[in-house]
């Protein structure tokens, strides 16, 4: 299997042995670190701070489905797929958890600006774990971070085909789950492809370069 192959091995040796990866892959996991308390936080407030709810021409005219399950359990696997990819490429880490933690951040501070109420009729699985619903079903709508995640996995793996088409759908899929469970307003779906692009291309072309010309290396 690749993973234990003598040339995988090596690859993780010429990782560890470049002081400037190491340091870069500290700094990454203390980025997202960061980011994560940060959404915490900016969820539990405005969750506190939340207002009324307002109406949305999509779900207004459906009906809600419960499914909510699928978006508790659903980025549990994403985030598995997105941990092995990582794992098969070394190199791709740094540049990857950087730019999932400033979307993270930047999720944060449209959510700390936006208040809206929860939606009235949405079905909220209370049996997720308390963990899991920390993070996934405070009154953090606007932007929806489901939709957005993939698609900024897409963006960031786009020379890979089938990982790109694979996250793509999966982000439409997502997206399609948040609307059909009254979990987000349809903006929040809409938008998230919008702004996960361009923190991309911030990540890509002003924060990180050095991080994503390592992350070219290992696609080559």
């Amino acid at each position: 299997m690749q993973f234990i192959t003598p040339e995988y091995a090596r690859e993780y040796k010429s990782c560890f042995i470049d002081k400037s990866y190491v340091v870069s892959l500290i700094l990454s996991i203390v980025f997202l670190g960061g980011a994560l308390a940060i959404n915490y936080y900016a969820t539990h407030y405005a969750t506190e701070r939340a207002g009324n709810p307002v109406s949305d021409l999509v779900l207004d005219n459906i009906r809600v489905y419960d499914i909510d399950g699928a978006a508790v359990y659903g980025p549990v696997v994403l985030w598995l797929a997105v941990t092995i990819l990582c794992l098969l490429q070394p190199k791709v880490i740094p540049f990857v958890l950087k730019t999932i933690a400033l979307f993270i951040i930047v999720r944060s501070g449209f959510v700390t600006l936006t208040h809206l109420g929860p939606i009235p009729n949405r079905i909220v699985n209370s049996d997720a774990p308390a963990f899991l619903q920390a993070f996934t079903f405070g009154n953090d709508f606007f932007f929806s971070g489901h939709t957005g995640l993939p698609f900024l996995m897409a963006l960031i793996f786009w020379a890979k085909p089938l990982v790109r088409y694979f996250f793509i759908i999966t982000s439409f899929i997502f997206g399609i789950i948040m609307l059909a469970a009254h979990l987000h307003y349809s903006i929040d779906v809409v938008s998230a492809f919008f702004i996960t692009y361009s923190i991309f291309h911030i990540a890509r072309d002003v924060i990180f370069k050095k991080d994503f010309t390592r992350f070219n290396q290992a696609q080559k």
